[in-house]
């Protein structure tokens, strides 16, 4: 399925793979599209929805320019997943529910953290000195980062809101392991306090904002080299942070689940990130904000709900989407609403048959809170292939 509509603002041309783009996030889009930075358009993925500052599944190209706020507050979030050598034939319900409790105990979740005794601080390590130069830069991130130990014991943890842990079986009844999320509470401090500069600096100079979430760090200015050397950390660490989950995940099966081997390519994508790439003639800066990158042959993974399908998947390169396609499902309405107009016995009903909780403390990550997957799969089929199909019978929530 090709564009679905296209808006001309003032500047460039705004690019949407869906039809289902509420006026809110279209007015957003437009204020990102008015930008003096933007490079050729802005693209939004048929995921797309209401964001702070930019659009979450908005993908945008900036000439010698970064907005923070664009890159968002959790750097670096993403997905990874691998198949394992079982299929669901080798699964019951009694281990499964084994399974669920291990990794329960095992990955911490929420605002847990490791304790000092189980920290990952042989991951970590390598972060540390950078973290240090660049707070001895910026004193004011001492107060944001908090105590050393809080972003190390956070290393290999989950965190709340949509991260999640899933045991699936794809289309062949093979098992997969999958797992969403990213530089946890560090992540966090660092983009906080950049946003917050972006803006203070932007209140100096002539140029007039749509949005002040839409501040933005130039190349050559004060901050933009710090900026880059905090998000390119986040990144890493929270890539790391995947890593480190598989593993103690995969430790977590092998307590309960019969002798088995990882196989294949393990799957390991941003999808709130920034990079350098070449697009339309020019080396810009590409922030996905709710996008992965999907160029021809790279595999991403596309997430449903709890209670829906997921998709490995094969991008195309479409230049159109500056090599991109949606990071899942979207919300369509807010985990405020959603707690209010559903209840717990509509989260088990829409679950059923997924070992997950099932309490109201979830209730605003129930699937009838998300955008139908299969249909924002069928407004991207110009940007990606489907390579396998998912659907969890284990899910851990953050």
């Amino acid at each position: 399925m090709p564009i679905r509509e296209v808006l001309n603002s003032q500047r460039v041309p705004v690019k949407i793979w869906t039809v289902d783009a509420d006026a809110n996030s279209k007015r957003q889009l437009e204020n990102i599209a008015s930008l003096p930075v933007i490079h050729h358009h802005v693209a939004a993925m048929p995921d797309v929805h209401l964001g702070i500052g930019a659009t979450i599944g908005s993908v945008i190209a900036t000439h010698k320019a970064i907005i923070p706020a664009a890159v968002g507050v959790d750097i670096g979030c993403g997905m990874v997943a691998c198949r394992l050598s079982l299929t669901g034939n080798q699964l019951d319900e009694k281990a499964l529910k084994k399974v669920f409790d291990q990794i329960s105990r095992d990955v911490p979740v929420g605002r847990e953290q490791h304790s000092n005794g189980r920290a990952l601080a042989g991951a970590a390590q390598p972060f540390a000195a950078r973290l240090d130069a660049m707070t001895h830069k910026h004193p004011q991130l001492l107060k944001a980062v908090g105590r050393h130990s809080k972003w190390v014991n956070q290393m290999g943890t989950l965190g709340g809101g949509n991260h999640f842990i899933e045991v699936c079986l794809d289309e062949s009844n093979r098992v997969w392991l999958m797992l969403h999320s990213g530089s946890r509470g560090i992540g966090n401090a660092l983009a906080s306090y950049f946003i917050a500069l972006a803006r203070r600096d932007m209140e100096r100079t002539t140029i007039q904002l749509p949005d002040r979430d839409l501040a933005y760090f130039e190349e050559g200015s004060a901050h933009f080299g710090d900026y880059v050397e905090a998000v390119t950390w986040a990144q890493e660490y929270a890539m790391q942070n995947r890593r480190e989950m598989v593993e103690l995940v995969l430790a977590a099966l092998k307590r309960h689940l019969p002798a088995f081997g990882v196989e294949g390519v393990v799957v390991n994508c941003h999808h709130n990130y920034v990079a350098k790439e070449h697009h339309f003639g020019a080396d810009v800066w590409i922030t996905r904000k709710g996008a992965i990158r999907a160029r021809a042959g790279d595999l991403g993974i596309i997430p449903g709900s709890m209670g829906a399908r997921s998709y490995i998947v094969r991008g195309k390169g479409e230049p159109e989407s500056f090599d991109s396609c949606a990071h899942g499902a979207g919300r369509r309405m807010s985990r405020t609403a959603a707690a209010k107009q559903f209840s717990a016995a509509d989260l088990a009903r829409q679950t059923e048959g997924v070992i997950c909780r099932k309490d109201k403390g979830v209730v605003d990550e129930i699937p009838g809170a998300y955008k139908d997957i299969d249909a924002v799969m069928a407004n991207q089929s110009d940007l990606v292939d489907v390579v396998h199909t998912l659907k969890q019978v284990v899910c851990v929530k953050g």
